[in-house]
């Protein structure tokens, strides 16, 4: 193999659940790895709500929640498999530290701009546009490193305590941004967020695994086909994606689409928007774990396709709720489903691919993962603008559900990973 990563010694007897549930925080270097991203989350959260709150403000406009939505991820759809391939050919963590010093420069651009009262839409949409290719770039890197962390049979347990550090940070960074909108305003969200970069960009300089790329002098374009070469090889890496497009086009315009629930029919406010995100926070932490203490189980794929299920339901519960208490309820319920959907589904592709195309694979998943996210907070936005916020949720479903019942009735591979 072309890749060598330093592996730490592990204790090789867990029996308690807790041991089982939190093993690979026995590696070093992911314990490190996991507390910088955490911090910086947290940060990009309080960034995103932020984000929301001022340009709603600004515009009154729902369509531009998913706008700026859609051009964060945007960049994920254009320039991530060209990431992936420079994942697989250059040092990965280099990688992640022009990732990170790109997208806190974007951030401390936008405090400034706040400061002097000079910022304007346009400031926003370039400035989400440019950390988001920063982000396309840094993705795939990082994906690929995470199995480098850890031993391979903790590969999913180490995905889904991954999940849980940006679902705690979906939690706190939305209170702290609640609690900081009130007391200072939006600049200092923008501040901190930049300010927690340095989190990761720290911890990046100390992990001690390492990536040696074979020497090629393939172009670009030959090393992204033969990424899709490998992918079209192996059909259960195809549904997977498939899988991971659809639930992330229907699943995460709810997030988007929370901030309008709050104000216009809740009429809560930005306090009641943070709760919300809190309530969806604290299922994806809950689900997280549930998953991280199954993570040795078999059955991963039919475990994905029956969450997706339930999930379609409580989108649409959600979406014709109008008790602010159940839909506390099913916004948490929710998240443990989204949460134990997205982890299954990303164990499944990081185990059935070969390292020496990591990157390129993760890429491509990615490409797909994320690139549902801008599409479906764009159509939801404009779905939500035209008819109701209720009726962008409610197709989500329909198509969430019927999805995820073909798989079941057909001969998919994915029912037998």
């Amino acid at each position: 193999m072309a890749e060598e990563f330093e592996q730490p010694s592990v204790a090789t007897r867990h029996p308690s659940v807790l041991s089982r549930t939190f093993r690979a925080f026995h590696y070093p270097d992911f314990r490190l790895m996991w507390s910088g991203a955490f911090t910086s989350t947290t940060g990009t959260w309080m960034q995103t709500v932020a984000q929301n709150v001022l340009i709603y403000e600004m515009t009154g406009s729902k369509f531009y929640l998913g706008l700026i939505a859609f051009l964060g991820d945007l960049p994920i759809v254009l320039f991530s498999l060209i990431g992936g391939v420079v994942a697989d050919r250059f040092d990965r963590r280099k990688l992640l530290l022009g990732s990170q010093y790109t997208q806190m420069t974007c951030a401390f651009i936008l405090t400034t701009l706040v400061l002097l009262h000079r910022v304007e839409v346009w400031h926003m949409l370039a400035l989400v546009f440019i950390a988001g290719t920063g982000q396309s770039f840094g993705g795939p890197a990082y994906q690929a490193l995470i199995p480098g962390l850890v031993k391979r049979e903790d590969v999913p347990n180490a995905i889904a305590l991954n999940s849980i550090q940006f679902n705690l940070a979906r939690v706190f960074g939305p209170l702290l941004a609640g609690a900081t909108l009130v007391a200072f305003g939006v600049a200092l969200c923008f501040f901190l967020n930049g300010i927690s970069f340095f989190a990761v960009i720290i911890s990046l300089y100390i992990i001690r695994a390492t990536f040696k790329p074979e020497r090629t002098t393939e172009s670009i374009f030959t090393g992204m086909r033969n990424g899709f070469s490998y992918m079209a090889s192996r059909g259960a890496l195809w549904q997977l994606s498939v899988l991971g497009f659809i639930s992330t086009f229907c699943g995460v315009p709810l997030l988007t689409l929370l901030l309008v629930f709050a104000k216009d029919i809740f009429h809560t406010g930005d306090i009641g928007y943070t709760y919300l995100l809190a309530a969806s926070g604290s299922g994806s932490i809950t689900g997280a774990l549930l998953y991280a203490s199954l993570s040795r189980r078999e059955n991963h794929g039919m475990l994905a396709l029956r969450v997706q299920i339930v999930f379609a339901l409580l989108l649409a519960a959600f979406a014709l709720s109008r008790n602010l208490v159940l839909s506390y309820l099913v916004v948490f319920c929710a998240g443990v489903c989204l949460i134990t959907l997205f982890s299954s589904i990303t164990s499944l592709v990081q185990l059935n691919v070969a390292d020496s195309l990591r990157g390129r694979v993760m890429s491509i998943f990615m490409l797909a993962f994320r690139g549902g996210m801008p599409l479906g907070n764009l159509v939801a936005g404009y779905v939500a603008s035209q008819f109701s916020p209720s009726a962008a949720l409610l197709a989500g479903s329909v198509l969430l559900g019927s999805t995820a019942i073909a798989f079941l009735i057909s001969g998919s591979s994915i029912k037998r990973l």
